[in-house]
């Protein structure tokens, strides 16, 4: 039987509701229960990977080649399951499926409407995300009182009648302060309860946010005005580290409440040794390192967010601390690397859009030439290939055919494009949405024997996630490796490289793939411990001093 856990947010966005449901899923999970989460979106789009980075910050990509909403990545980092496509439903997606079926003659004539065949559309989707779970947390994103978010809200209010202690309402909410007044203010969350009630939820959970303590006697008002227990009024005070946060709700007893109103008895004792260990490292490193993310998203880091985790990941592992200096691709077009001198070692992320190629190129011209660690993602593998070619392989006008359709040297280019028999380019066409020629999700990786891809990953076959189009040119492999370049990881048939290398470099890497989607806190991806362990090696061969 699947216990429902519904959490929603209130006053204003961005208040954390998927991180602080990742917790209480991870300290669940580690009381003996299997565990899944989802998300709801409100927004039309039928998923985010058409929506600007700068709109929407990062595209998590699942196993099964879904591009979902970020926090799905929290929710795989937290806990231990394998996110899938079944695991973020947005409002487009519902109104596809039901326009669709409309057309296809599924209602028998019925007029179509929001109640009940949106809704309907909605609670069949929450019920086959956790199916076979013995808790399934399902975080509705927006602010209570969006419209857009009115559907979603309505179909897990019929959950919980339809459920009744199988399901449990917590809502995230804010408590400010107001310094003029000296005071943490209880009505914005008194309003915000006020507006879910209004619409036939009442809340059993309530997290309020704070960036201060919240006195006994605050927390006894917003129990008495919102109808919920107050031991259940549970202060969330702002932390420093996001992994603080499982370790915070359990000392506030959350767990016990949930697994309380929820009937889920005998449970074992939660065991978060694992989650203070990583807490103690990331508070008192032995080392520090220095890392340049060269990319063109720098303005908003949550761009990058899976990536950002998984070299703090890679600092657990590693007993030290990684600083990230964010170098704007452009500014490096026109001021120069000066801005690389002290660097410790440089990644160049992924992206679409020729914006900064230049900037990029010459980053990864720089690590080359001056032995700094190197490691490119996804666009940054094909940066490191048109650098090699560019000036390595004497062919100076190389590039990608997603920068400059009519270079001379496509040495990254669409499958379409070069995948021929005879050899000859094929122009591009290809009628599809956009993002429909992507390579998405998990596949099969055979890395090179004695390769340094094979050394850092210890095996012989990997899989990784793409979210990709463009690819190495297969025309270009004998010229390439005759000069240099090792091509140390392929597509399981052989036919696409996955992963390249430089063999006369301290540490130079770069993949086709986002391996940053499956790095974990408590155990990091071997491709980012390999490379923080080479900055490490870099920083002292330099003669920089540790902390």
């Amino acid at each position: 039987m699947v216990r429902y856990i519904f959490v929603t947010g209130g006053v204003v966005s961005s208040l954390g509701k998927g991180i602080a449901a990742a917790s209480l899923g991870s300290i669940l999970e580690r009381r003996g229960l299997k565990v899944t989460m989802m998300k709801l979106d409100p927004y039309l789009n039928v998923d985010p990977g058409t929506m600007s980075p700068f709109q929407h910050g990062e595209v998590f990509v699942t196993e099964d080649g879904a591009e979902t909403d970020l926090d799905l990545g929290h929710y795989e980092r937290f806990i231990g399951f394998t996110a899938s496509k079944l695991n973020n439903l947005t409002c487009g997606q519902v109104y596809s499926n039901v326009i669709r079926k409309e057309r296809q003659g599924e209602y028998l004539g019925a007029t179509v409407q929001v109640i009940p065949h949106i809704t309907n559309e909605i609670k069949a989707g929450v019920r086959a995300a956790g199916k076979g779970f013995d808790i399934a947390i399902v975080e509705v994103g927006g602010t209570v009182g969006d419209i857009e978010s009115l559907p979603f809200m309505e179909a897990i209010r019929q959950m919980g009648v339809e459920e009744g202690d199988n399901a449990l309402f917590m809502h995230l909410t804010l408590v400010p302060y107001l310094a003029a007044a000296g005071e943490l203010k209880t009505k914005p969350t008194q309003h915000s309860v006020k507006e879910l009630r209004s619409i036939g939820i009442q809340p059993d959970v309530l997290l309020c946010r704070s960036e201060r303590a919240l006195p006994e006697t605050e927390r006894r008002k917003i129990a008495l005005f919102t109808n919920v227990k107050e031991e259940a009024v549970i202060p969330v005070v702002d932390l420093d580290n996001i992994y603080k946060i499982p370790l915070w709700l359990h000392s506030q007893k959350l767990d016990q409440i949930v697994a309380d109103k929820l009937r889920l008895k005998d449970l074992p004792e939660a065991t978060l040794v694992g989650w203070k260990e990583v807490v103690n490292i990331m508070e008192f490193p032995e080392e520090e390192v220095i890392v340049a993310m060269v990319g063109k998203y720098m303005d908003l880091t949550e761009s990058y967010k899976s990536l950002n985790e998984a070299l703090s990941h890679a600092g657990v592992q590693t007993c030290s601390k990684v600083i990230i200096r964010y170098v704007d691709a452009e500014k490096l077009e026109v001021e120069g690397t000066e801005t690389l001198e002290d660097v410790d070692a440089i990644l160049v992320p992924g992206g679409f859009g020729k914006r900064g190629i230049e900037g990029k190129i010459i980053a990864a011209k720089y690590a080359r030439e001056n032995d700094i660690p190197y490691l490119g993602i996804c666009l940054g593998m094909q940066i490191a290939v048109i650098e090699f070619a560019r000036h390595c392989a004497s062919l100076s006008d190389a590039n990608s055919t997603e920068f400059k359709q009519d270079t001379p040297h496509p040495v990254i280019g669409l499958i379409t494009e070069w995948m021929n028999e005879s050899g000859d380019v094929e122009t591009r066409d290809i009628d599809s949405d956009m993002g429909g020629t992507m390579r998405l999700g998990g596949q099969k990786c055979k890395l090179l024997e004695g390769s340094l891809a094979k050394k850092t990953y210890n095996t012989e076959e990997i899989v990784e996630r793409h979210r990709h189009r463009y690819e190495f040119n297969n025309h270009y492999r004998d010229l390439l490796v005759d000069k240099g370049l090792v091509l140390s990881g392929e597509s399981q048939d052989g036919s696409l490289v996955e992963m390249i290398e430089l063999p006369n470099h301290p540490w130079y890497l770069a993949c086709q793939f986002h391996p940053e989607f499956t790095s974990r806190p408590c155990k990091g991806h071997p491709l980012f411990t390999g490379f923080v362990t080479a900055a490490l090696t870099h920083r002292k061969a330099k003669g920089k001093p540790s902390l």
